[in-house]
């Protein structure tokens, strides 16, 4: 019998998890299936308890579910608390388990360029893409972590989980960083990023969460017109499947040779 996944979400027809795990399956020899579930909002608790009823094996969540994913787990790893929102669900002695990949999923794909140890961080945005991150990014050995958000009210409410970080307004900054993460939805709504050029040096690496195939996000051409380099992430993406399917499947694939071959595409 073949194992049967899915991602759940919604829009989810942009969705490159199919693609991905079918590509994990081959490289590990493991026979599967993995489709794109499009899900009402007011469904989606239903929708899962049924994919888990018909046999499914487990379910990878984005966009807008991974805070309603956390709250109807029954069993919760300390990554999903951490974050209070997950990306990975699967059935285990008849209770849902949940976790969050994508913290992780950052820093492999952080690692391929540039060492966190002792770095000044800056991350944009204080919702849960950013709260999914910022406890992989304290653990990682960061010198400092200043989050800047557009309402001060959803800063603070990380700060209160987070007491290391420092929340800020954008004109108080000082300084330079060596690593500006956008973990806002501007690069979805294709907005353009403007930010001082004073938080750069010649060495800063600019991160955006959201990724285009077709052509930079808004926030890696910011960076590249500032000379600095900009990268955006497709590779977090391959990563945090990665080891969704480790979870699943108990095989950490090649997740690099994944995420080249989509580059090229």
């Amino acid at each position: 019998m073949i194992n049967r996944f899915a991602v759940m979400g919604n829009p989810i027809s942009h969705s490159l998890s199919p693609f991905i795990h079918q590509r994990f399956a081959e490289q590990t020899g493991i026979k599967l299936s993995y489709e794109k579930l499009l899900v009402p909002e007011e469904h989606f608790e239903a929708q899962v308890l049924d994919f888990f009823a018909q046999g499914g094996k487990g379910l990878n969540i984005t966009l807008p579910f991974k805070q309603k994913a956390y709250a109807m787990a029954h069993t919760r790893s300390p990554r999903a608390m951490q974050a209070k929102a997950a990306n990975t669900l699967w059935m285990s002695d008849n209770q849902l388990h949940a976790d969050n990949t994508d913290g992780i999923g950052l820093i492999r794909d952080l690692a391929y360029y540039l060492n966190l140890t002792e770095k000044h961080v800056l991350l944009l945005g204080a919702g849960g893409a950013a709260r999914g991150i910022i406890g992989p990014l304290l653990d990682a050995g960061i010198s400092s972590l200043f989050v800047v958000n557009r309402t001060e009210e959803k800063a603070q409410s990380l700060k209160a989980d987070f007491a290391q970080i420092t929340c800020s307004r954008l004109s108080e900054l000082k300084g330079d960083f060596d690593l500006i993460i956008n973990a806002t939805p501007s690069s979805l709504t294709e907005e353009k990023m403007e930010l001082p050029h004073s938080l750069l040096k010649p060495t800063t690496l600019c991160y955006d969460l959201a990724y285009n195939r077709q052509h930079p996000t808004p926030f890696v051409q910011w960076a590249k017109g500032q000379g600095v380099f900009g990268v955006d992430g497709l590779g977090m993406l391959v990563e945090q499947a990665a080891e969704a399917f480790l979870i699943w499947n108990g095989i950490m694939p090649d997740a690099r040779i994944v995420f080249k071959e989509l580059r090229k595409g």
